[in-house]
C-alpha cells in the first residue's frame, strides 16, 4: 500500500513551481493566476496564466502572483493554485493523499510557515513537510549535508536570493535578501526607459536577460532586437540591446546578492570557513544560469563559486530526496 502513495518534493517559488517525484521533475509551471478583476474569479493557472501576462485588459482580468518573496501574499489563490498543480501530477480523483515535502525561505515567521503548511493540507496532501530553501537546494546539488565538513549554497530565486552554511543537516550561518530573477527584470526595464524612452513589460526583460544578459563581461557580446511602446510618440519601435548594456543595468541587483554572500560569510565560524574555502560556493535557482554569475562572485568573494549541475531543479529535487532520509526527517521537525 505504501507503493501507491505518493511522495512529492515541491518548491513553491514566487516565479516558478516545481513538483519532483521518483528521481524526476513531473511538473515545472510558472507560478501565476489570471483572475477577473470584477469578481476574483480564476481563469487560468500556470502557463496559460503567464501568456497573458502583459496581453489583457487589467480592467478585465489580472494577472498575479500569488507569493511574493518567497512567501506566500495571497492565501486563497495559493490553495487554489497548488491544488491545480497536485491534480495534474496526482490526478483529480486520488485513493491515497500524496506526502509532500514543501520549501520555505529560511527564516520566515512561524505565521508564514503555518500558511504554507495549511495551503499544502487543504490543496489535497496528507502530510506535509516544511524544509529550508537552501538546505534543500544543497541536498539537490548533491553535496554531503550530512557530514561535519562545512557547504555553503547561494540559492538565487525569482523573487529572494538566500545563502547559507551547511552542516551536519543543519544551516548554521544564513542570511536572505528580497532580491533574485524579478528584480533583475525591474532593472533591465527601468534601464531601457531611462536609455531608449522605450517601455517593454517583464516577459521581454526576461527574454533579454536570458539571451544576452550576463553578471559581469563575460568577453563575447551578443545582441537581440526587442519591441516597446516609445513614450514620447506612443507608437511601436524597435531597438537592439548588447550584453554589455544589460551588464550596466544588473549591476544594482547583482551588487546586492553579493552582499547577501558576504553577510554570511562575515559571520561563519572559523572552521566552516576553512572548509568553503578548500569546497567552494555552489550556486542554485534560476539566478545561476545567469551568464558570468559565477565569475562575478568569485571574484568578489575570494572564494571559488561553482553552478550546480542542474541549477534550476536543484530545491525541488532536494526537497523530494529529503522525505526519503530519515536523519532529514528528524531535523525537519525541528522547523
Amino acid at each position: 500500500m505504501g507503493l501507491l502513495r505518493k511522495q512529492l518534493g515541491v518548491d513553491l517559488g514566487t516565479v516558478n513551481c516545481l513538483i519532483y517525484e521518483n528521481g524526476q521533475i513531473v511538473l515545472q509551471e510558472p507560478s501565476l493566476v489570471a483572475l477577473t478583476a470584477e469578481d476574483e474569479r480564476i481563469v487560468e493557472i500556470g502557463q496559460p496564466a503567464r501568456e497573458m501576462l502583459g496581453k489583457v485588459d487589467e480592467e478585465d482580468i489580472q494577472v498575479v502572483r500569488p507569493l511574493r518573496d518567497g512567501v506566500i501574499a495571497d492565501y486563497e489563490v495559493t490553495e487554489v493554485m497548488l491544488r491545480h498543480f497536485l491534480d495534474k501530477v496526482a490526478g483529480r480523483v486520488r485513493l491515497f493523499k500524496p506526502t509532500i515535502m514543501i520549501t520555505v525561505p529560511y527564516g520566515v515567521t512561524s505565521v508564514e510557515k503555518r500558511a504554507v503548511h495549511e495551503a499544502a493540507l487543504s490543496a489535497g496532501a496528507r502530510e506535509a513537510f516544511l524544509i529550508w530553501e537552501p538546505l534543500a537546494a544543497a541536498i539537490g546539488a548533491g553535496l554531503p549535508v550530512g557530514t561535519p565538513a562545512g557547504d555553503m549554497v547561494v540559492n538565487i530565486g525569482g523573487g529572494i536570493t538566500e545563502a547559507a552554511v551547511i552542516s551536519m543537516n543543519n544551516i548554521v550561518r544564513a542570511e536572505s535578501g528580497r532580491v533574485g530573477g524579478l528584480r533583475q527584470d525591474d532593472a533591465i526595464i527601468s534601464y531601457v526607459r531611462r536609455k531608449y524612452n522605450l517601455a517593454i513589460g517583464q516577459p521581454t526583460a526576461e527574454s533579454v536577460k536570458i539571451q544576452v544578459g550576463a553578471a559581469t563581461d563575460i568577453g563575447e557580446s551578443m545582441s537581440m532586437e526587442i519591441q516597446g511602446r516609445d513614450n514620447v510618440s506612443g507608437l511601436p519601435r524597435t531597438i537592439s540591446i548588447s550584453t554589455g548594456e544589460v551588464v550596466e543595468a544588473l549591476q544594482e541587483p547583482i551588487s546586492l546578492i553579493v552582499a547577501v554572500v558576504k553577510s554570511v560569510l562575515a559571520t561563519t565560524p572559523p572552521e566552516l570557513a576553512s572548509d568553503i574555502i578548500d569546497r567552494g560556493i555552489i550556486l542554485t535557482g534560476g539566478g545561476a544560469l545567469l551568464r558570468g554569475m559565477d565569475v562575478f562572485l568569485t571574484r568578489e568573494t575570494g572564494v571559488p563559486v561553482y553552478r550546480a549541475e542542474n541549477p534550476l531543479i536543484a530545491v525541488a529535487v532536494g526537497a523530494g530526496r529529503a522525505l526519503e532520509d530519515p536523519a532529514i526527517l528528524r531535523r525537519i521537525g525541528q522547523i
